[in-house]
């Protein structure tokens, strides 16, 4: 059994991507795996809190790694192995592949390159700022709370722009706008790239694979029935004031020009499209509240105490001294 690891941002379309592929007889998958990220993480120093204490956890897998005859490697190889295993357990004996979409994979697929080189890869890309405003009204229910979502919009989105490019001649990339508009012709495309046949007909019974597992796409699922070019304006509808306009003007700017094009995109033409948008005053000042707020939430990270009291059976849990 061989693997296919479909990166994206989330919100990019990659669950509808990953139903098209795994209509195929000869593709297994669940809705979102999360297997990877552990795994990996524990060689890391930072980027998880938890109550065993993560950082000490981690030097000491790290001390414990030396003393294995071919240090990291060997544990890095063990970890495949466990991580294939449960793959095909996962996916059973008839099938040549097990497709794993994780977006959150973005904040380690450098390491998935190494870890799994002969696996195949695909890139879903889809226009940063229909992504952005499909991140605000499916979580955060049309507030302009994107400072929640930073991890996806600056560090994922260059991590799969820098993974690509030095990694292209080994994977496959799709824009998401293609495939509403020549779904045939772009799925033809990644068929190959995957060396099996593509029947037209999965086009129209799509819908009817069941995603196993909570995680995943809690709208497109119900909502579309078939592919539908609907979702190319949606990201228009959410510019109703100058601020939300200014801010898309400054984060395509940020992305810039060379790794807008690495994706498929041109900087001149979506700042065109945006500039062409004649926003009101809706929302405006919640929008300026909102990101003040954002600064302040991301330097305190409220989260964190938040989830530690909800999950607390008592206060003393919280305050055992008291």
């Amino acid at each position: 059994m061989k693997l296919i690891f479909l990166f994206s941002l989330p919100r990019s379309g990659s669950t509808l991507l990953q139903r098209l592929i795994a209509s195929h007889p000869q593709v297994a998958t669940v809705s979102e795996p999360w297997l990877v990220l552990p795994y990996l993480y524990t060689l890391r120093g930072r980027g998880i809190y938890a109550e065993f204490d993560y950082k000490t956890s981690s030097t000491a897998i790290q001390d414990f790694c030396e003393e294995l005859p071919n240090g990291r490697d060997d544990y890095l190889f063990e970890v495949r192995e466990l991580i294939e295993r449960l793959y095909a357990k996962a996916a059973g004996e008839e099938v040549m592949y097990f497709l794993d979409k994780t977006p959150r994979y973005h904040l380690v697929v450098d390491e998935i390159f190494k870890l799994f080189p002969e696996s195949k890869k695909i890139f879903l890309w889809r226009n940063p700022l229909a992504v952005m405003t499909s991140i605000m009204s499916t979580w955060g229910r049309g507030k302009w709370n994107l400072y929640r979502y930073k991890v996806d919009l600056y560090q994922g989105l260059e991590n799969l722009i820098e993974a690509y490019r030095t990694g292209s001649d080994e994977a496959a990339s799709i824009c998401f706008e293609k495939l509403l508009v020549e779904p045939e012709r772009e799925l033809r495309r990644i068929f190959s790239y995957l060396e099996l046949d593509f029947d037209p007909d999965w086009l129209a019974s799509f819908h009817k694979l069941e995603l196993k597992g909570r995680p995943g796409d809690p709208i497109g699922v119900s909502q579309y029935q078939s592919i539908s070019q609907d979702p190319l304006k949606k990201w228009e509808k959410a510019m109703v004031n100058p601020v939300r306009k200014a801010w898309c003007r400054s984060y395509l700017k940020g992305i810039g020009r060379e790794r807008l094009q690495v994706m498929g995109y041109d900087l001149e033409g979506l700042l065109a499209q945006l500039d062409s948008l004649s926003p009101g005053t809706s929302l405006m000042l919640s929008d300026v509240w909102r990101m003040l707020y954002g600064a302040a939430f991301c330097l305190l990270e409220p989260d964190l105490a938040k989830r530690k009291l909800k999950e607390a059976d008592s206060w003393r849990e919280v305050l055992p001294h008291l």
